[in-house]
C-alpha cells in the first residue's frame, strides 16, 4: 500500500548496512559522546544522504518514502544521539538550502553533503527563544559584502562536529517579519560550541553555539532577506514528520526486544510472556503503535506528494511521542529490575524517548498548533 519492492529491497540494504557499519560502533558512541566522522563517508558513498535530491547533487531523485525508510531505520540502532545527528542533517539542515537556497549555495553544500564529505546541523533554538520562533535574538547586520553575526544558540543537535550552521538570525524588526537564515561555517572566526550533558541521546553532540563578531559573506543567505521565519515554519512540517517516524520505529523495536526477554525470562515456573496482565500490556501497546504507523505513512505519502499536511504532521509528531513515552516505561516495567540496569538496552530506550516531548516543539506546542487549525480554522 505505501511501498514496492524497491523499497523494501532498498530497506533491507540499509539495514545490512547499519549492522555491519554502525551497531558495532554504537555503544563507543555513546560513551565519547558524539558520532565518529568516518560513518558518514560511508553512508554518503552507499547513496543514503540523498536518495530524495536532485541528481545533479549526486542524489537519487527518489520518493520521499525512500527517506522515510531511512528516518526509520536509523532509529533502530538503539542510540536516539546517532538517528537524531543523522535527521538533523538530511531532514533538518539540507532541505533549506534545497527548498530556498540559490544554485551556488546547493552546489556548494548539497553536493558535498550528498557525498558525506560534510554534514550540517541547523541552529533556531536560543536559550531564551524556543517554539517562540519570532523570539530569537542572534542578530545579523549588514556590513558591506558580509553580515557580522552576534549571538548564542543552544540545544543544537550536531552542533559541535558538524561543518556548517543553518542559523535563524535576525536581520530586521523584531518579530516574525525580521528573521533570515544565514549557512555560516564552522570554521569562521568567532564560532565556538560547548557539548551538553544530557540525560539521553548520548551519541548526539547536542550543544550551545556562540557567535562572536562572526564575518558571514552576504552570498551565504538562504533565500530572501527577513523571509526566515517562513521558510522555517514551512520546513517544521518535515522535522515532525521525521520525528513520528523516529518514535515509531524505537516504539516497535522496544516492543520486539521486549517480547525476546519475556519469552526467555521465567518466574514461577513459566516464561512471563505467559503471564496475562503483561500479553494484554504488549496487545494494547502493539495495537497503538500499529494505528500510529498507518497515520504516519498516511502523512508520509501525502507529504512527499507535495500536499499540504502541516497540521496532520503536528498530530503524527505529537500522538508518536506521548505513545514513545508511555511504550517505553511499560516495555521497561516488563523487564523488572533488569530494565533498570544499563546491560540491558531497554534503559537507553527509556532515556532517548523522553525527549520526543519536548524537542521539535513540545506536545503542549503542537496541541496548541492543532487547535488553532482545527478549532479556530486557522490556515498555516
Amino acid at each position: 500500500m505505501y511501498f514496492k519492492e524497491e523499497h523494501h529491497l532498498f530497506r533491507q540494504s540499509l539495514r545490512a548496512f547499519l549492522d555491519k557499519e554502525v551497531m558495532p560502533h554504537i555503544d563507543q558512541w555513546e560513551k565519547q559522546g558524539y558520532v565518529d566522522r568516518s560513518i558518514w563517508k560511508k553512508l554518503g558513498d552507499m547513496g543514503f544522504l540523498g536518495i530524495d535530491y536532485a541528481e545533479e547533487y549526486g542524489g537519487s531523485a527518489s520518493d520521499f518514502m525512500y527517506t522515510a525508510i531511512l528516518f526509520e531505520e536509523v532509529s533502530r540502532c538503539n542510540s536516539g544521539g546517532f538517528a537524531g545527528v543523522v535527521v538533523s542533517d538530511v531532514g533538518l539542515s539540507m532541505p533549506y538550502i534545497r527548498n530556498f537556497g540559490n544554485d551556488e549555495l546547493k552546489k556548494e553544500y548539497l553536493t558535498k553533503s550528498v557525498a558525506g564529505d560534510i554534514y550540517g546541523c541547523l541552529a533556531i533554538t536560543e536559550p531564551n527563544a524556543g517554539s517562540n520562533v519570532a523570539g530569537i535574538r542572534t542578530k545579523a547586520v549588514r556590513d558591506g559584502d558580509h553580515y557580522i553575526v552576534n549571538g548564542s544558540k543552544t540545544y543544537i543537535t550536531g552542533g559541535v562536529h558538524s561543518d556548517y550552521i543553518v542559523a535563524a538570525v535576525r536581520t530586521g524588526d523584531e518579530g516574525s517579519s525580521g528573521i533570515s537564515l544565514l549557512v555560516i561555517d564552522r570554521e569562521l572566526e568567532g564560532v565556538s560550541a560547548k557539548t551538553l550533558d544530557k540525560m539521553g541521546f548520548h551519541a548526539s553532540d547536542t550543544a550551545e553555539i556562540f557567535f562572536d563578531n562572526v564575518k558571514v559573506p552576504a552570498s551565504k543567505l538562504i533565500g530572501d532577506e527577513n523571509m526566515g521565519f517562513y521558510y522555517i515554519m514551512q520546513n517544521f512540517a518535515l522535522e515532525r514528520l521525521a520525528m513520528a517516524l523516529c518514535w515509531q520505529a524505537s516504539c516497535e523495536d522496544a516492543i520486539a526486544y521486549t517480547l525476546q526477554f519475556m519469552n526467555d525470562r521465567e518466574a514461577f515456573g513459566r516464561p512471563i510472556n505467559k503471564f496475562q496482565v503483561l500479553r494484554h500490556r504488549i496487545a494494547q501497546l502493539a495495537s497503538e503503535v500499529e494505528r500510529i504507523k498507518i497515520f504516519n505513512y498516511n502523512v508520509a505519502r501525502a507529504y512527499g506528494d507535495g500536499e499540504m499536511v502541516t497540521k496532520e504532521c503536528a498530530m503524527a509528531k505529537l500522538m508518536a511521542t506521548e505513545l514513545g513515552d508511555r511504550v517505553m516505561t511499560e516495555c521497561l516495567q516488563c523487564f523488572g529490575g533488569a530494565g533498570y540496569m544499563e546491560e540491558y538496552k531497554i534503559a537507553r530506550m527509556f532515556r532517548d524517548s523522553r525527549v520526543g516531548r519536548i524537542a521539535g516543539g513540545s506536545s503542549e506546542i503542537m496541541c496548541e498548533l492543532i487547535a488553532k487549525m482545527t478549532v479556530d480554522a486557522v490556515g498555516y
